[in-house]
């Protein structure tokens, strides 16, 4: 079990980050997502509520670049699944699933982010809350160690996830040029109790200088109700 502090406070670069588990006490499905940025177009956005969900825009309209890989809904929820992506593929999955397709079936028309040398990952979790009864799976389309011609796909899924308990996947290793793909499990990371001193934990151990927007969501399990924060660097 891993520090999710020490995890963030010790890589300043990440990228885009997805954590999944359940509180300390077992009472809440919890989940976070955050996004970072090395250029002056990534670093210009903030997180917006649309729905039941969030989406990202520009928080200078006039400065915005490229929209391609920066402006979508990282956060939708359909029925009884919220799902939490780092692109697009959020509509990929709702649409998929909307259909009656699984969520790894979902992403199979889907593959890493055409931004070669990095070639970002596409990194998604869809947690499942009904019933009293939660799970959750996570998923990571990637390239071939830099190789844009093969896709690798990666899907994990998390029945009853024990309290006190998350995982964490993120798009890079670490800073670089170019930047390394996430390898491995989603780590398993310690989850608290409060979504307050949670939620300040994440943003207060991402990198001072390439932190963008942090979204932390805590959905009672027995109830389905649920509490939201947003934090922007951009205010």
């Amino acid at each position: 079990m891993l520090h999710l502090e020490q995890e963030l406070s010790n890589n300043s670069y990440p990228g885009r980050g997805i954590v999944i588990g359940r509180s300390a006490d077992g009472r809440y499905a919890v989940t976070a997502y955050f996004i970072m940025g090395r250029s002056s177009n990534s670093r210009n956005r903030v997180f917006v509520t649309e729905g039941e969900g969030i989406r990202t825009e520009a928080f200078d309209p006039s400065k915005l670049e490229d929209p391609s890989l920066i402006i979508y809904a990282p956060v939708r929820v359909l029925g009884k699944d919220t799902i939490v992506t780092n692109g697009d593929q959020t509509d990929t999955i709702y649409d998929g699933m909307k259909k009656g397709l699984t969520f790894e079936q979902s992403l199979r028309s889907r593959e890493f982010e055409p931004d070669g040398p990095n070639f970002t990952p596409r990194i998604s979790g869809c947690m499942h809350v009904e019933d009293g009864k939660y799970d959750f799976s996570m998923s990571i389309l990637k390239s071939n160690d830099g190789d844009p011609d093969c896709c690798n796909r990666y899907t994990f899924t998390y029945d009853k996830p024990k309290a006190g308990e998350g995982r964490f996947i993120h798009t890079y290793m670490h800073d670089g040029n170019p930047l390394p793909s996430f390898s491995g499990e989603p780590k398993k990371v310690e989850i608290g109790n409060d979504m307050d001193e949670f939620t300040d934990m994440v943003w207060n151990s991402l990198n001072e200088d390439n932190k963008v927007s942090l979204f932390v969501r805590f959905i009672d399990i027995a109830t389905g109700e649920y509490r939201t924060r947003i934090i922007n660097k951009n205010n």
